[in-house]
């Protein structure tokens, strides 16, 4: 007797399977991703532009505030030259005093604003930048393999 045994078949995929995609759609299909993350990386950069200006708004306020506390320093040593030779030491030495802590005021707040500025400057979206050359390198590397 002789027994016959089933040998398995072997499928070979096909080219029209659904698993196997044409040049024009992949083309596509990159296009899409390509576009979306060009969509991405815009957004990035809008929202980090955002944040340095938002900086500079800060830092430009604290520098308007300075200014207004140094003119109103100005006016109090005005007054308290005047204090100084109209009056006795007291009244000026006081005078004096007021208007030292506003300059202090107005340093303080100098300071702050221009390191803010510092912060904000230079406005290029750095973040961004350094993301798209990182995925300009990936598009590289895959398009070498």
């Amino acid at each position: 007797m002789t027994t016959t045994e089933a040998k398995p078949v072997r499928t070979v995929p096909h080219p029209d399977r659904q698993d196997h995609h044409s040049v024009g759609e992949l083309v596509g299909q990159a296009t899409e991703q390509l576009s979306r993350l060009v969509r991405q990386e815009v957004s990035l950069a809008k929202e980090e532009l955002a944040e340095k200006g938002r900086r500079a708004g800060r830092g430009g306020g604290l520098l308007g505030g300075a200014g207004a506390v140094a003119y109103v320093g100005l006016m109090a040593l005005a007054a308290t030259a005047i204090a100084a030779i109209a009056v006795a030491l007291p009244v000026w030495a006081a005078a004096l005093i007021v208007t030292a802590a506003l300059f202090l005021v107005a340093g303080v707040l100098g300071m702050m604003g221009r390191a803010q500025l510092k912060r904000a400057t230079p406005a290029k979206p750095e973040q961004t930048l350094d993301s798209v050359k990182a995925d300009v390198d990936e598009i590289k590397g895959r398009a070498h393999r």
